[in-house]
């Protein structure tokens, strides 16, 4: 799984407030129509465990919003996270 090496860029510290970042931007997206359905499954399966922040759910979480929000997740990543490499992965990963 890609996004999950990509996680793993992420310092632990940073995990937490990515998660409530990324699952705040998927809730209020308009772009929902953009997630396949397997995807939107695995987000509500995840959801429901409430797994978000180890780094299985939150590869689930990023690969989703990155799905429907990209600009927005790279943005905060690189800008409020201070990880250019890490929004730079993402941005590959979509392509």
């Amino acid at each position: 799984m890609v996004y999950k090496k990509i996680v793993e860029m992420i310092p632990v510290e940073k995990r937490g407030p990515l998660s409530d970042k990324l699952l705040n931007y998927l809730l209020k997206s308009k772009k929902e129509a953009k997630m396949p359905s397997s995807m939107a499954h695995c987000f509500l399966s995840q959801w429901q465990t409430g797994t978000f922040e180890d780094e299985t759910g939150l590869a689930v979480l990023l690969e989703a919003t990155a799905t429907v929000e990209l600009e927005k997740t790279t943005e905060f990543v690189e800008k409020d996270l201070q990880l250019a490499e890490v929004a730079k992965a993402i941005k590959e990963a979509t392509e």
